[in-house]
């Protein structure tokens, strides 16, 4: 088996693309929106409300997810997100202290992949794209945002199961379903939660934009943790549940 370490770094470096091209492209969708509005402005990922937007960012993310699976998968089993190496530690597939080590090179991975995209764009990408921050859309409360984030991240744990965990899956497969499904579950809860469904994606963005003097979102991350590590702990034992043979 391929050392901690090297798994560890494994996490750490999809975690960062993750965040990179997938946070990246949001910050790309606010900040040309801002330009195209009129006089340059801090704009919020809640305010994108068109469906057009929220198709690419989630094809945006669908893609480096798929490519980090097939890319690093065969390493680290490419989890690239708190929630699944949680809920896989909860239901005895994982131990730990692998997911100690996992959990923290995720949350830094995330917060290098932040930075690293403000190095490449500049300041914009942090005054008026956010780093691509989550927080609820207008009108939408803290536990509706809750609940969307747990039924978001309960699919994508439910497909990574069947694709990916499930010893009877079908080889080859996982890096695209797994790539489709988050990109359909950002389509649909993009304009309500940012759609998260990964407390590291949301964690990076926000600790930068605390860093760099962006938008103050930090209020909003107990929404990030607690609905995706809700979501896919439930998903993993109503699955071991629903296959189980009687």
């Amino acid at each position: 088996m391929t050392s901690l370490m090297k798994r560890s770094v494994a996490e750490l470096v999809g975690t960062l693309l993750l965040v990179y091209f997938g946070c990246g492209a949001a910050v790309i969708t606010l900040t040309t929106a801002a330009r195209e509005s009129g006089p340059l402005q801090a704009l919020s990922i809640g305010s994108l409300g068109g469906l057009g937007d929220w198709l690419a960012i989630g094809l945006a993310f669908g893609i480096v997810v798929a490519a980090v699976i097939y890319g690093l998968g065969r390493v680290s089993g490419a989890h690239i997100n708190p929630a699944v190496t949680i809920a896989l530690f909860a239901s005895k597939r994982f131990p730990l202290t692998d997911t100690v080590a996992y959990v923290a090179a995720q949350l830094v991975g995330a917060l290098l992949g932040s930075v690293l995209f403000f190095l490449s764009v500049g300041m914009d990408a942090v005054t008026i794209g956010g780093l691509g921050a989550t927080a609820p859309a207008v009108g939408i409360t803290f536990g509706m945002a809750i609940l969307a984030e747990t039924i978001g991240t309960f699919v994508l744990m439910m497909v990574i199961m069947g694709v990916a965990v499930d010893e009877n899956a079908p080889p080859g497969f996982a890096g695209l379903a797994i790539g489709l499904a988050v990109a359909g579950i950002i389509t649909t809860l993009g304009g309500v939660t940012g759609s998260a469904i990964n407390p590291a994606r949301s964690f990076g963005p926000a600790i930068a934009d605390l860093l760099l003097g962006g938008p103050n979102v930090i209020g909003a991350l107990p929404i990030y943790f607690i609905g995706p590590i809700l979501g896919a702990i439930i998903a993993v034992f109503f699955y071991d549940w629903i296959v189980k043979e009687n």
